[in-house]
């Protein structure tokens, strides 16, 4: 009996100590989710889909084809960054401008998970099926590309990145759906907290970072929300908002423009390398 007992002893230690080496603290991972502007509205240009440091990495969410990528492995973070054929995103350029200021020896990896359209009840796993029961066809055509449950997805991925680095923060930008909504703060909490506790994660140590919808002075439509979103650091105080103040948009004043996604995804990097204690450079 004795001898069981420390065989069990030896075995969990070994198993323990195996995942402990393969996790690589230098490997910090960051999960974004949202909605249109986190999945990407711009085309993507000539110019971000070169001279990507191999630093920076993507989990591919979904099975891409056309990409030549598979749904939970690792590739360099050249854009699309969320599905198979969508945009540009805040992520892009919060990932380039992290490895830019971050020591060498250290890499970002981002999983990227998003629906055009949604409300943040889709993220609410015990919600998210009696919200899906009312949505137009196009966007449960998004949804089943996450077999029908884009937070589940969210979550199966940064389980597999845990073992292969550290979840060091989760970026948001969502609200456009829920303009006026003066509940969603307690139900982005709701979210946060599920990402916390399913990710076994400290919550005083993983910041949530939280973009404004496009601001009042590019004609936002849905800048209202921006009111709301400020607040949001009195539900989860370990939450930061990120200004959208002067970032360009297009044509339909909800979405950004190429050179806005640039600027706000600088802005979330620039808050999480200060949060990091990092010095950072000049970013233009």
């Amino acid at each position: 009996m004795k001898q069981t007992l420390k065989f069990m002893l030896i075995t969990i230690l070994l198993i323990a100590m195996n995942y402990s080496y393969s996790q690589d603290p230098n490997f910090q991972i960051y999960l974004s989710f949202g909605q249109s502007n986190m999945e990407g509205n711009a085309r993507i240009q000539p110019q971000d889909t070169i001279n990507v440091n191999e630093r920076f990495m993507v989990m591919e969410a979904v099975d891409c084809p056309n990409l030549d990528r598979k749904k939970g492995e690792w590739y360099t973070a050249a854009p699309p960054l969320c599905r198979c054929k969508t945009g540009l995103t805040p992520t892009d350029y919060f990932g380039r401008t992290m490895v830019e200021n971050l020591p060498k020896n250290v890499k970002v990896g981002v999983i990227n998970v998003a629906v055009g359209g949604c409300k943040i009840e889709l993220f609410d796993k015990a919600k998210y099926k009696e919200y899906l029961t009312d949505v137009p066809d196009w966007m449960t055509n998004m949804v089943n590309e996450y077999d029908g449950d884009p937070y589940g997805r969210l979550v199966e991925m940064a389980k597999l990145a845990q073992k292969d680095g550290v979840i060091k923060g989760i970026l948001l930008h969502q609200g456009e759906s829920n303009t006026n909504d003066t509940l969603w703060t307690k139900k982005v909490k709701i979210v946060y907290d599920n990402l916390i506790k399913d990710l076994n994660l400290n919550p005083e140590e993983v910041p949530l970072l939280a973009g404004e919808v496009v601001n009042e002075d590019q004609g936002g439509v849905c800048a209202s929300m921006n009111k709301i979103i400020a607040t949001l650091p009195e539900t989860i105080p370990n939450s930061y908002v990120i200004s959208s103040k002067g970032c360009p948009d297009g044509p339909d004043n909800l979405h950004f423009s190429a050179e806005g996604y640039r600027m706000l995804g600088k802005r979330y990097a620039v808050k999480m390398l200060s949060l990091l204690g990092c010095s950072i450079k000049e970013i233009n």
